[in-house]
This record gives structure tokens, C-alpha cells and sequence, in this order.
């Protein structure tokens, strides 16, 4: 197996003990200024940054072997492969330091593959967008932020989460009393990031524009719809306890309404997944990075 050695690195004007700090708040969800959460998944640990912590972001899972406070932090993959990678902070003077990723590792032959097809370059520029947002935390600017590859945005969109099935929510409400009867319901949800947006009427636009409009709301849900002579539709859109879930339930009225549904509800399942996943990339990717909420909160 031939070794990889990935190494970036930037110069950050800002004193080391300002960019350490940001380091040390590494995997903190909405606290965390450093990774580039809500465009990437964030990294998430079972326990506070430390040694022996267990995490990882995506489908990449490591472990804290080694933490220096305000200077280092080393990650070993605990994936199958052998191998670290760590963040570094260097002095460079009182106002101004190095930040350093350097990853190491001895992949097996698929995972070497998959390095050279595509995740090198989405390691390439999460770690860059990292760089970005430290330096957006420490100075309030970033001169020359990264721009992602069209191959880059390419693995983006195919790697992107996909809704799973669920019941529909006890606590959709709204949903549930929408109708005396209901013919036919479902759901699906996926996680919310850090510094996605957490009220509903955010995700009223999942249906693209013009939608359906809205029938009701509460401070967590919104329920749209329409009603036609052979079906009335209600779909909701709940955001709660860090998901964003879109649920759908039907009232079919005489043959033509079931003969309808009944074509209808073979595509549904696809439409409605790929319409839910479609808003969720959206509104991620057009939500401030980590470094410029952390700049706004100073």
C-alpha cells in the first residue's frame, strides 16, 4: 500500500492565542467556528474535545489521540485505515501565525482509489473552507475565499444526505387534524446542520416557487395545500429536535380521486424525497459559514 501524505497550509494574520482558541471549540455544533458546517457535514464527537474522543465527520470516523490546547489536535482513523491527520497552529509573530492540516495515511487499495476518483479533492476543500472560516472568526475577513471545482460541486450534489422514511410525527399537529379522514399519509426527514435555519416558514419554498400556499402554522410547523374536486392535499413541514421533517396526507374523493392516486402515489415517494432533499442542499448552502456567524456574534 503506498502511503498518503495531503498537506495544506495558511498563513492566518491573527495571533496564534486568537486562532488556538477557535481550534480548542472544534466539534461543538453551533458552536464550533472552525469546520465548514452547514455546506459539509459537521464533526461531531461523543464526548468534549479531548483525548480518547470518538467522532468524526460523514463516513469518516477517528479518534483524538493527541491534543495540545490552543496548538494541536490529532485525529486516527478508526475506519479501517491506518493513519492521522491533525490541525496545528504556529507562532509566527504576535499577530500573525501558521495554521497547518496534514493528513497521513496507508489506505487500503479501494480506499486508495477513492482518494484519486474524488476524495481527495473533497478533503481538499473542506480543509480549505476550514482555513476560510478561521480566518473570517480571527480578522472578520477572508480576502480570497476558496472556490469550489466543478468537480468539487459535482461530488457535493451526488453526496449529498438523502431523507429517510419515518412515521409521521405525533407532534405534526397539524398534519394529524387536517383532515376527519385520511386516505393516505408519509413522511420524511433529514438532520438539520448547524447554522441551518430553524423555522418552518424557511422551508416553505420545498416545493420550489410558486408552492403550494399555506393553510396553517404553529412555531414549529406549517401545513400547505390545496383541495381539488377529486383529492385534497396537506403537506407539512415541521422543524424540531434537529430535523427537518416533510410530511404528506391525502383525502381522495369518489373513483376519480382514487383511480388518480393510485398512479400518483407511485411517483410520490421519489418526488417528494428528491423535492425535500433538493430545499435542504439549498438552504445549506446559502446559510452563512461558521466563521461568519462566529464574526457576527463578536
Amino acid at each position: 500500500m503506498r502511503a498518503i501524505r495531503d498537506v495544506h497550509a495558511r498563513e492566518v494574520r491573527a495571533p496564534a492565542e486568537t486562532v488556538g482558541a477557535l481550534l480548542d471549540r472544534l466539534g461543538r455544533g453551533e458552536g464550533d467556528p472552525l469546520f465548514p458546517t452547514p455546506a459539509w457535514p459537521p464533526m461531531r464527537f461523543d464526548r468534549p474535545l479531548g483525548v480518547g474522543a470518538d467522532g468524526g465527520h460523514a463516513f469518516v470516523r477517528y479518534r483524538v489521540t493527541a491534543y495540545e490546547p490552543g496548538r494541536r489536535v490529532r485525529f486516527g482513523f478508526t475506519s479501517g485505515d491506518a493513519g492521522w491527520h491533525e490541525f496545528r497552529v504556529r507562532p509566527l509573530g504576535p499577530d500573525s501565525c501558521r495554521v497547518e492540516h496534514v493528513l497521513e495515511s496507508r489506505p487500503s487499495p479501494a480506499a486508495a482509489l477513492r482518494w484519486a476518483l474524488g476524495v481527495r479533492l473533497l478533503h481538499g476543500a473542506v480543509v480549505e473552507e476550514a482555513f476560510d472560516n478561521i480566518e473570517r472568526a480571527a480578522t472578520g475577513r477572508c480576502p480570497a475565499p476558496v472556490r469550489r471545482s466543478a468537480r468539487v460541486r459535482l461530488l457535493h450534489r451526488l453526496l449529498w444526505d438523502r431523507p429517510r422514511a419515518v412515521p409521521l410525527p405525533a407532534t405534526a399537529r397539524l398534519a394529524h387534524g387536517a383532515f376527519p379522514r385520511t386516505d393516505f399519509q408519509d413522511a420524511w426527514q433529514m438532520e438539520l446542520r448547524p447554522g441551518m435555519p430553524q423555522e418552518p416558514e424557511a422551508w416553505q419554498g420545498v416545493f420550489g416557487r410558486p408552492g403550494f400556499p399555506v393553510v396553517a402554522r404553529t412555531d414549529h410547523e406549517i401545513l400547505l395545500g390545496k383541495d381539488a374536486r377529486h383529492l385534497d392535499f396537506r403537506a407539512s413541514v415541521q422543524v424540531a429536535d434537529g430535523h427537518v421533517t416533510l410530511g404528506t396526507v391525502v383525502r381522495l374523493h369518489r373513483t376519480t380521486g382514487r383511480l388518480y392516486f393510485a398512479v400518483v402515489r407511485r411517483f410520490h415517494p421519489f418526488l417528494a424525497r428528491m423535492l425535500l432533499r433538493r430545499c435542504h442542499r439549498r438552504l445549506a448552502l446559502a446559510a452563512p459559514s461558521a466563521g461568519a456567524r462566529e464574526a457576527a456574534r463578536a
